[in-house]
Parts: C-alpha cells; sequence; structure tokens
C-alpha cells in the first residue's frame, strides 16, 4: 500500500513536466504539467497505452499527426505505437493526471516530430 501527497514528489523540469506518484508494478501514475508555451516532445509506447485526465487548463494533443484540443474535464486515451505530442498554446497552466499500464520499466521511444 502506498499512501502520499502530491507535494512530496517533484516535477522532471522543476515546475513543469511529469511528476510520478507510482512506478509500477503494474502501472505508472502521476501528473504532468506544462507552462504556458511549453511542450512536451513525441514519442509513444510499444506495450503501454497511456491516459490523460485533464485537471487544470487547455491541451493541443497531437495523435498519429491527428490534433485533439482539449479541457479540464477532458479523457485521452492513446494506444500503444501512437505517436502522441503534447503543447499548451493558453495563457494558463495546464494540469493533468496519467496513467500508463501495463507497467513496463522502459519503453518510450522519442520521436523527431514538430507540428
Amino acid at each position: 500500500m502506498t499512501v502520499l501527497n502530491e507535494n512530496e514528489r517533484e516535477y522532471r523540469f522543476g515546475d513543469s513536466g511529469p511528476k510520478y506518484l507510482l512506478r509500477g508494478p503494474r502501472m505508472n501514475f502521476g501528473v504532468v504539467v506544462l507552462q504556458p508555451g511549453q511542450d512536451f516532445p513525441a514519442h509513444y509506447h510499444n506495450i503501454m497505452e497511456e491516459n490523460f485526465y485533464i485537471l487544470e487548463g487547455e491541451l493541443e494533443i497531437h495523435i498519429d499527426k491527428e490534433i485533439f484540443y482539449c479541457k479540464k474535464g477532458d479523457f485521452i486515451h492513446v494506444e500503444p505505437k501512437k505517436v502522441h505530442y503534447l503543447i499548451n498554446k493558453g495563457d494558463t497552466i495546464f494540469k493533468a493526471a496519467f496513467m500508463l499500464a501495463p507497467y513496463q520499466e522502459k519503453d518510450k521511444v522519442d520521436v523527431d516530430y514538430r507540428p
């Protein structure tokens, strides 16, 4: 069993990026923040599916080059092998919960993609 507060973990890039609250053994769970104008590089997962639930702000997400505009309360499901790229084009912070499953220690493949 694990009980912790989000404030006990750090964002990867200081004030933004992913923050993992759980890594394995069956899934990853965390929150991701993008400041206005920030993006998260395009990538895909061979085995894991990734889900996002938007808590704050707005997001433009590209999934296999198809663009979706999402807002607070939206849920996004990304199948394995689907390239996804996130960008905050708004003027407020974007924050979402994310889940990756089934857990794989290394299952992120970076892709050279810029819209």
